[in-house]
């Protein structure tokens, strides 16, 4: 699966996980470390999430370079598919029979550490802030819980695209884009007073927020504390820019067809993506052929992160732990970004490679040294906390203020203690 398209299952996921009772079978007792010591060997598991049949031969590689380095164990490989995962994972974890090592984004991860169904890393791990970028490690760290509860595997991130093209025509320049949402509507009312085109074409998320520093959760992530004065400020400048006409009217309706999909039939002249971006519009598109020009996230870089869970009563934690740590290391990771386009690795020693870090001098390999380059910075945005309703409801009430009808501060009050309640549940 397509690791946005995993993001968007996995809030699904984690509504359904989050609202389920506690997990019958499972203990939250902690493992003792000396259990993740023993031999390399024996029966071990590993599920993947929808990998069958485009990635049988890397896993099946993986797999086989694991037995020979660890002889004497023996790897059953599961593919789930995609539809119905979450459902799969909580059956499995209900039962105690979760997969030794177990595809789980965070956003899956989060309600089975809380039920103590996961292995805490730190616990049986010397070094992992020395093997896996900040970022991606810290995807697995959970407000109110004390611990780590997945190796990150695989990572993307998003970043700026442009259209030149548009932007010469209100006399701007793609080589010099906006860097903040100041200079963003700056030029988004510079090029629509020139063409009558629009820069900016979408409302902002919860995301947004965090990208410009501003706190969504509290820290122990009891409540969301998103209401604040500069939240507050944040969404106003999206208010005053709608009501003055820099962003399209559908945007506040069911007819707005989303920002990447403006930005591919040219109706927008700015929209953000993963790393292969570009080859997604020109597929819809072609007509947009050099016409595009990428450049870095404006605030903190978001993340988007799969990874891989022990659980804490596998029968084999020693092989457990040694084929996530193999399936995880850079050069298995490294193997996989080359056949995923728009994929890195979360290896720190995968940082220095020169492969990942150039471009070959087209936008397209220009975009994917800005969004590599970018990760050891990036962070996942979006609280895993945060459920499809609660995004529903978030979006709602900014929809509302922007459309003048409540004002900003009263539509984030509410929105906070909506989100509360659906929190508490």
């Amino acid at each position: 699966m397509r690791l946005t398209t995993r993001t968007a299952v996995a809030a699904t996921a984690a509504a359904l996980l989050l609202s389920s009772c506690a997990l019958s079978g499972t203990s939250t007792e902690t493992r003792d470390p000396l259990d993740a010591e023993g031999e390399i060997t024996g029966e071990v598991s590993l599920q993947t999430w929808a990998l069958k049949p485009r990635f049988t031969a890397y896993v099946e590689g993986v797999i086989a370079a694991f037995e020979d380095e660890y002889p004497g164990t023996s790897v059953t490989w599961l593919d789930q598919p995609g539809e119905g995962y979450a459902e799969k994972v909580l059956s499995q974890a209900t039962a105690g029979e979760l997969p030794d090592v177990t595809n789980l984004p965070p956003d899956m991860a989060l309600p089975l550490a809380r039920e103590g169904v996961l292995l805490d890393l730190d616990q049986v791990e010397d070094d992992l802030a020395g093997t896996y970028v900040e970022g991606g490690l810290g995807a697995y760290a959970f407000a109110g819980l004390e611990g780590t509860y997945g190796y990150p595997w695989y990572l993307t991130t998003d970043l700026n695209y442009w259209n030149a093209d548009m932007l010469a025509a209100g006399g701007l320049d793609a080589a010099d884009p906006p860097t903040d949402l100041d200079s963003l509507i700056d030029q988004a009312r510079t090029l629509k007073d020139a063409t009558g085109a629009y820069l900016m074409s979408r409302k902002p998320g919860m995301n947004d927020l965090v990208s410009a520093g501003i706190p969504v959760l509290s820290d122990d992530g009891d409540e969301f504390v998103f209401n604040s004065p500069e939240a507050v400020a944040l969404v106003q400048r999206y208010v005053d820019a709608y009501a003055e006409g820099l962003l399209p009217q559908d945007v506040l309706t069911d007819a707005y067809l989303g920002n990447s999909e403006l930005f591919t039939k040219g109706e927008a002249a700015w929209s953000t993506g993963g790393g292969n971006f570009i080859a997604g519009v020109l597929e819809n598109n072609p007509s947009l052929e050099g016409k595009i020009v990428p450049s870095p996230y404006m605030g903190i870089t978001p993340m988007y992160v799969q990874g891989v869970s022990v659980p804490a009563d596998s029968g084999n934690l020693p092989a457990a732990l040694a084929l996530a740590r193999f399936l995880t290391d850079a050069q298995n990771q490294e193997a996989f970004a080359e056949l995923v386009p728009g994929i890195f690795p979360s290896t720190v020693a995968s940082q220095d490679n020169p492969e990942l870090a150039e471009s070959d001098g087209t936008a397209e390999g220009d975009a994917k040294a800005i969004a590599f380059t970018g990760l050891p910075d990036a962070e996942v945005l979006q609280p895993v906390e945060v459920t499809e309703a609660m995004s529903t409801v978030f979006d709602q009430q900014v929809a509302a203020a922007i459309a003048g009808q409540v004002p900003a501060q009263q539509a984030l009050d509410t929105a906070v203690e909506r989100c509360n309640r659906l929190l508490a549940d």
